[in-house]
């Protein structure tokens, strides 16, 4: 049993985070591509059947909860240190560390405005904030490909359409104007968009794209490789942009296209499916008509925009369910939405169970998920009353087991008999969690009793 209260304090407490996990665990002789001085760490049962994954050890309850659940299922893994702390003290470059671990991996997403201590003892707020931005260019981060219900966002990165470069940004004290240096990498575009059509491909779903080609010149060049990419393909058009980007920009796209490999486009003569082009603001709108009639398709965007179609994919179905309440009550029914909701088939709940994927140009994905209240929980645990005083819940780690599940079998294609445990863990999870939620430490323990290692 690890006294995972410990951990928590020593957290809390500025410890020595990177010490007690070294008599945790076993120092891996595994380093990232280029980083020979990483430290990475290995624990799990290494026998040869089951691929490990890579781990990013992060903060409160995304610290916690996987040092429980990869002590609870014993899988092979590696670990590598990431909490707010020292990713400040070595200047981001754990980032780089995990970022370039070639196993399939789980980053976990905390609050962004962290605070640490700096040099002096003084605390500022963490750099590079959650880290995200640049573990995404670190790791040669393309895209992330989000699913919820019927619809599938894939969300080019960075692909930024403002400015991430401080020394050149600034307001114009005279006009006020801002000026901002954008971010749009082409070559990650194209990446995106070929995925984008493989899985249009391959699942037979509806393909929208939510660009701005007629009024962003970063997305006319975004669009003009996309529409490069359908040259010589078998999918069809439906609704088209105004203009035809590639013949517009065919200069600047021509540059682009000799800094790919020159097989990019090998075998998609050959792929087909329906792809409707619309400018960004009209996916929002088509987006509920997609959910409310169960559309299953699949949506390209820059990162701008596929931030607020997800964010808006996450958010809709509460107060779509609470409309539905106030026309139940004004017709007499006592039925309420969210039982009915179910039966209609139904599938989104409030976003918090909207899974993450990230696809690295070399290299196997990052599954990502983020745990916004965290930080508040964690405090709650170690003031000793998680309840507090009964008006709330103890943590639920079942994400974590989910989120792990998930990795093993996409790291582990084929492998039946994983599955099959993992899927019985994920029961067992249910069981002991399904007569009232215990409290984060008694539910370790009791897991531990009741799930057999790997």
């Amino acid at each position: 049993m690890i006294d995972l209260l410990s951990v928590a304090k020593a957290e809390a407490n500025g410890e020595d985070l990177q010490a007690l996990f070294s008599s945790l665990f076993k120092t891996s002789l595994k380093k990232p591509n280029g980083y020979p001085n990483a430290i990475v760490w290995e624990g799990g049962r290494f026998d040869n059947t089951v691929k490990p994954i890579a781990h990013s050890l992060t903060d409160a309850y995304a610290l916690l909860g996987t040092i429980a659940t990869i002590d609870i299922l014993g899988l092979p893994f590696y670990a590598i240190p990431m909490w707010s702390q020292i990713r400040h003290d070595l200047k981001l470059e754990p980032l780089s560390w995990f970022g370039n671990m070639p196993f399939t991996s789980i980053k976990w997403s905390t609050a962004g405005d962290a605070y640490v201590n700096n040099k002096n003892g003084k605390k500022v707020v963490v750099m590079g904030k959650s880290g995200n931005a640049p573990l995404r260019t670190q790791a040669g981060v393309y895209c992330n490909v989000r699913p919820y219900g019927p619809i599938t966002v894939v969300r080019c990165m960075p692909c930024l359409p403002y400015s991430q470069d401080k020394s050149v940004f600034n307001v114009n004290a005279d006009t006020g104007i801002i000026h901002s240096e954008m971010n749009t990498p082409a070559i990650q575009m194209a990446y995106a968009g070929r995925l984008f059509l493989k899985m249009i491909n391959e699942t037979g779903k509806l393909g929208r794209i939510a660009f701005k080609p007629t009024q962003a010149m970063e997305d006319g060049i975004n669009a003009g490789i996309v529409t490069w990419l359908l040259e010589g393909t078998k999918f069809k058009i439906g609704r088209k942009w105004a203009v035809n980007a590639y013949e517009e920009h065919k200069s600047n796209i021509e540059k682009i296209i000799k800094l790919l490999p020159s097989t990019f486009k090998h075998g998609m003569e050959n792929w087909g499916g329906q792809i409707e082009q619309h400018i960004s603001d009209t996916n929002y709108g088509l987006l509920l008509w997609d959910l409310i009639q169960k559309r299953e398709c699949i949506i390209l965007a820059t990162d701008l925009d596929g931030d607020r179609l997800t964010d808006l994919l996450a958010d809709v179905s509460d107060p779509l369910r609470e409309f539905g309440d106030i026309i139940l009550k004004s017709v007499g029914e006592n039925t309420k939405m969210d039982t009915l909701w179910n039966k209609l088939g139904y599938t989104t709940g409030n976003g918090r169970d909207m899974t993450s994927i990230m696809h690295r140009i070399d290299g196997p994905p990052i599954h990502e998920q983020t745990l916004g209240s965290a930080d508040a929980m964690l405090l709650r645990l170690l003031n000793g009353d998680e309840s507090m005083g009964g008006t709330k819940q103890p943590y639920d780690p079942r994400i974590h087991f989910v989120l792990i599940r998930d990795a093993y079998i996409d790291a582990n294609p084929g492998n039946e008999k994983l599955k099959q445990w993992l899927d019985k863990t994920l029961n067992t999870f249910d069981h002991v969690y399904s007569k009232g939620r215990p409290g984060f430490i008694e539910g370790y323990k009791k897991l531990k009793e009741n799930i057999r290692p790997w």
